[in-house]
């Protein structure tokens, strides 16, 4: 059983929902990637999302591209991340490691040379924001014979046939887009992600994680009480900005600590619906 597909069993098993963490490899200074990781898994995040700088995203919103953007200029890449990878492993070799980014660095190292370097690092899933599985069916295959999970997102405009196509090829989790538009924009509906989710239930076979718009406690809570897993970035990121950069990892934990508590409390309720 892989970390992604052993995190959620456990958590299934204890009726709590997951907690998804997102910041970006190398912010807000690369040497203190692997604390903030370790600070999140301690705070409470069953995945830590860490995304992978790339100098022309399209989905990322201003506060993640303002992320990118100073690890880039701090030297962090592809390859820079996956030592990152490497060394949080040697610290926790528990909690799963997903990188979210763009295929183009991918492509530039050659998808069997990243396969084997993300295996070796201790990578456990991928999300590759412009891989569409329609044409990624071979990245896909690649991934899982290197015992990663190849992620894909989901959004509210999703047909049921792309679905059931995304379905086909994910393996970890699914990640469904909350809104239209880019991560950290607008203010969550969670009325249409609960209407949402059980399409996606019917045609999947892995939980479902629901990120972009939740801000607080409360749109987390929300969330946890339709999906499987919650996913915040942007509102982590924005935390440890207001802060000098030697108390952001202090920051993003308690943020994250908070959030924990306010998803753990919207299990009973889940459980019962």
């Amino acid at each position: 059983m892989s970390r992604i597909a052993g995190a959620f069993a456990r958590l299934q098993a204890q009726g709590r929902k997951g907690l998804i963490a997102y910041v970006a490899a190398g912010d807000p200074a690369p040497e203190l990637t692997v604390p903030l990781m370790c600070a999140l898994a301690g705070a409470g995040a069953d995945v830590i999302e860490l995304g992978v700088p790339f100098s022309d995203p399209m989905a990322d919103g201003p506060v993640i591209q303002r992320a990118t953007e100073r690890a880039i200029r701090q030297g962090v890449g592809l390859k820079q991340t996956l030592q990152l990878v490497a060394d949080f492993r040697r610290d926790d070799p528990h909690t799963p490691v997903v990188l979210m980014g763009y295929a183009n660095p991918i492509e530039h190292m050659g998808r069997d040379a990243f396969a084997c370097a993300a295996g070796q690092a201790g990578v456990d899933g991928v999300l590759v924001v412009d891989y569409p599985p329609e044409e990624c069916e071979e990245f896909a295959a690649a991934m899982k014979a290197a015992d990663i999970d190849p992620i894909f997102l989901l959004a509210p405009t999703s047909t049921e046939d792309r679905i059931a196509r995304v379905a086909k090829v994910a393996s970890g989790y699914l990640y469904y887009v909350s809104l239209k538009g880019i991560t950290g924009a607008g203010h969550i509906d969670v009325d249409a992600v609960a209407a949402r989710i059980p399409l996606i239930r019917k045609l999947a076979r892995v939980p479902v994680g629901v990120g972009f718009g939740i801000r607080d406690a409360a749109s987390a809570q929300a969330v946890a009480r339709v999906a499987d897993a919650v996913v915040v970035g942007s509102r982590i990121i924005q935390e440890m900005e207001s802060v000098p950069r030697e108390q952001a990892v202090q920051a993003a934990a308690t943020l994250l600590a908070g959030l924990r508590r306010a998803i753990d409390a919207a299990a009973p309720a889940a459980a019962a619906a």
